[in-house]
């Protein structure tokens, strides 16, 4: 697999987007633990579709307020990482966020996102889930046709 966005919208289209983010996260994603989580319930998933990188928030990082705190230099080398990836033409997995209460919350992306903003990108690839109820994903639904 390569874990791009025509191959998660491929999988999209079969209605198998849920199983497209579990092995992502499971093999070159690094994530086991995200992907244990996501399974613990129900969730309603829409995607891969296109959404602003301004629209995104982010969860991890340097900031003192983040939820998952990453060390300055730590998260600075993999945004050089990113950046030089992407520059060179990298098809970068979509973004793997939750609808929370009116909010896009990054949860695994944070990286790709913020190398995608310092390369001054408008736009990313998304793969959104709700937790509660699919109609909260109405919204971008017709950003998935």
């Amino acid at each position: 697999m390569k874990f791009t966005a025509e191959e998660a919208i491929q999988f999209s289209k079969y209605g198998c987007i849920e199983e497209w983010v579990h092995i992502f996260l499971k093999t070159i994603g690094n994530n086991s633990s995200f992907s244990d989580g996501l399974k613990l319930q129900k969730r309603y998933w829409l995607g891969p579709i296109q959404l602003s990188v301004s629209e995104l928030q982010r969860c991890c990082g340097p900031e003192e307020h983040m939820e998952y705190h990453n060390p300055l230099d730590d998260w600075e080398k993999h945004i050089e990482t990113f950046c030089d990836l992407i520059q060179k033409g990298w098809e970068y997995p979509p973004l793997i966020v939750q609808h929370l209460e009116g909010k896009l919350i990054i949860r695994d992306g944070n990286h790709r996102h913020e190398a995608l903003r310092r390369l001054h990108y408008q736009n990313c690839w998304v793969i959104l889930w709700d937790s509660d109820n699919p109609s909260n994903l109405s919204r971008w639904s017709r950003l998935d046709e």
